[in-house]
């Protein structure tokens, strides 16, 4: 009897234990524990440590309450302005509602990765291509409230929304290079330009104060001489004053004007010829006794020569003039005969 009654009791301790075993769950600190009680809903939601269920009738679904990164897979689009792009994106997000997460949607984790790359799409379609590059913050703001919309309904929260990379294609990345280049260029020429401009002025400036002091640009010169032989070059450039050659020109022309009354500055030079070059003379013509005479006409009657001439000194007859024994190289007409 007293055997049967240890047998028993091994018994009843035995079965306690394998009903503890089955019955008993743990919940970590991070999830959180949904029982269903024969299909439906039962209780609350279990928090973490022990809890009891009971076996065969109780199903204990643990959620996790930890913020999940989903990365969001490559979206290709057009933007508004007619620019195919393809866009990333990441997403964070948590269930801050178990038994909805559970009850009112399937698979929340699938839910939340459609949600997020209809979205996505749909903020390139809604966006420029400057605003994808430079406005990223703005849009993260739109993707978020867009996926958070639905998702509320789900218990599940987005916390962030970050837009990764933007990949453009090859012919629209050389085209910004060669625009970001051409305003590079732009606002360097401005600057050059509002260089030069100061610059003029001050050497405007400057002009003004070597012109009332006509020294002062002779020790510039030498200023601009020392500092030219300071790079111990073999040649030294030697600028010279317009002024000085302008000085000499007119120092040229004031004897000229005094010997006006020269007959070699007396010539005018004809409108179209160079100064300096050689002047044509027209020859004087013949005087009529020198003609000859044409085919079929008297020669005229002979002249003589003077009785003074001696027969020595009788020169050449030559036509109707001779020569002057007494000058050579003086030729006169012979006298008409009697």
């Amino acid at each position: 009897m007293i055997e049967t009654l240890v047998i028993a009791c091994v018994a009843v301790v035995l079965g306690a234990l394998a009903y503890a075993t089955a019955a008993a769950r743990i919940v970590k600190q991070y999830e959180r524990g949904v029982v269903f009680r024969l299909g439906r809903l039962h209780g609350g939601v279990r928090g973490p440590g022990f809890t009891m269920i009971l076996p065969a009738v109780d199903r204990l679904r643990k959620v996790n309450m930890q913020i999940v990164t989903m990365p969001v897979p490559a979206q290709e689009g057009i933007t508004r302005d007619n620019v195919t792009v393809r866009v990333d994106a990441v997403v964070y997000f948590k269930v801050v509602e178990a038994a909805d997460a559970i009850i009112k949607v399937e698979d929340y984790r699938f839910a939340v990765s459609q949600m997020a790359q209809t979205s996505l799409r749909s903020i390139i379609g809604k966006s420029d291509l400057d605003d994808l590059l430079s406005n990223r913050e703005k849009l993260n703001e739109g993707l978020e409230l867009m996926i958070d919309s639905p998702a509320i309904g789900w218990g599940v929260q987005i916390d962030r929304v970050e837009i990764k990379d933007v990949s453009l294609p090859e012919a629209m990345k050389r085209s910004m290079a060669r625009q970001a280049e051409a305003d590079r260029e732009r606002r360097a020429r401005v600057i050059n330009a509002d260089a030069e401009l100061q610059a003029s002025k001050k050497l405007a400036e400057a002009a003004g104060v070597m012109s009332k002091e006509p020294a002062a640009l002779q020790l510039r010169l030498l200023q601009t001489v020392v500092a030219v032989a300071a790079e111990k070059n073999s040649t030294l450039v030697l600028p010279f004053p317009v002024e000085l050659l302008r000085f000499l020109e007119r120092a040229q022309q004031q004897p000229q004007q005094a010997q006006g009354g020269s007959p070699a500055q007396a010539v005018e030079q004809e409108p179209g010829r160079e100064r300096g070059g050689a002047e044509e003379v027209e020859p004087s013509p013949p005087p009529p006794h020198a003609a000859e005479a044409g085919p079929g006409q008297d020669e005229g009657p002979a002249l003589e020569a003077p009785e003074s001439w001696g027969s020595g000194d009788r020169p050449a007859v030559t036509g109707g003039a001779v020569a002057d024994p007494a000058d050579p190289g003086h030729v006169r007409p012979l006298p008409p005969a009697a």
